[in-house]
């Protein structure tokens, strides 16, 4: 196995800010999207365009938005390959998926990937694109432990945490009980600074004082000054965790707050707000008010 030889599959928010993490820490870094200007900044900081990444190694990174995207993907590229190459060629191959997708379908993908002689860790991330980009994400891996262990000089690299959870599938299952908590730690400071300001307080000192006080989380220190400045730009966008609640909701365990949370993010989609930051759950709050 070639230890600085990666694949990257997906070059959105998150898939781009993986490559940028590598190549910074000195990997080879081969990369295929669908659309292929993507990319085209990474080429330039050295990446380099593979027409099939599982080919050219012998571990693979995908990041992309849905588990149906990354079956329809890989199924592609597993078909290319094994009209090239034997089957054998396959065999010891790791694939990390580090989509937030459906734990069922990270089962299956598991198993039909073994059926190829490939292992699988679904790895969803539990942090930003910056933080990823910044090496202080958390890593949440379910697959074998040989192939988790075949990967240990990445966990270091992509994330500040990695937590080995479980057979495949777990992970995906942990990633959505992180990401209830983290978008409803969202949705309350959101409604927190127009409550404050509701009541004649100046939101920019409720969130100082939050910050120090026993109401706090981290989701205020990444997304508080981006709420008070309506600074909307991209680190993760707003229909993309509403695709997460709504798997969430799938599992058919009553969440109340959640389903509310779920309400507040489609009526923000409704505002036009779907492909901006998931800061922006605040202006559907503040319509609320009208």
């Amino acid at each position: 196995m070639e230890r600085k030889r990666i694949g990257i599959i997906g070059l959105g928010l998150m898939g781009t800010a993986i490559t940028e993490r590598l190549l910074e820490h000195g990997f080879q870094c081969f990369i295929w999207n669908r659309t292929k200007e993507k990319a085209n900044p990474l080429i330039a900081l050295g990446a380099q365009w593979s027409d099939n990444p599982l080919a050219a190694c012998d571990r693979i990174i995908i990041s992309l938005y849905t588990s149906d995207v990354v079956a329809s993907v890989l199924e592609q590229h597993l078909h290319d390959l094994h009209t090239k190459q034997a089957t054998e060629k396959v065999r010891g191959k790791v694939l990390l998926d580090t989509t937030t997708g459906s734990p069922e379908q990270s089962v299956s993908m598991s198993a039909h990937l073994a059926s190829s002689g490939m292992q699988y860790l679904d790895a969803p991330i539990s942090g930003s694109s910056e933080q990823t980009r910044r090496g202080e994400a958390t890593l949440i891996v379910g697959g074998e432990p040989s192939a988790f262990e075949a990967c240990d000089d990445l966990w270091p690299v992509l994330g500040a945490n990695t937590y080995l959870v479980g057979a495949s599938g777990s992970a995906a299952k942990m990633k959505l009980v992180s990401n209830l908590v983290l978008g409803l730690n969202r949705a309350a400071l959101a409604e927190a600074l127009v409550y404050a300001l509701g009541i004649g307080v100046d939101p920019a000192s409720a969130l100082e004082v939050l910050r120090g006080s026993m109401a706090y989380s981290r989701v205020m220190d990444v997304k508080g000054q981006k709420m008070l400045d309506e600074d909307f730009t991209v680190q993760a966008r707003l229909s993309q965790h509403l695709k997460d609640v709504r798997l969430i909701l799938a599992s058919g365990v009553t969440l109340p707050l959640s389903e509310t949370h779920r309400q507040l993010l489609e009526q923000a989609e409704t505002m036009g707000l779907g492909e901006v930051d998931n800061s922006a759950i605040i202006k559907a709050i503040q319509q609320c008010q009208r």
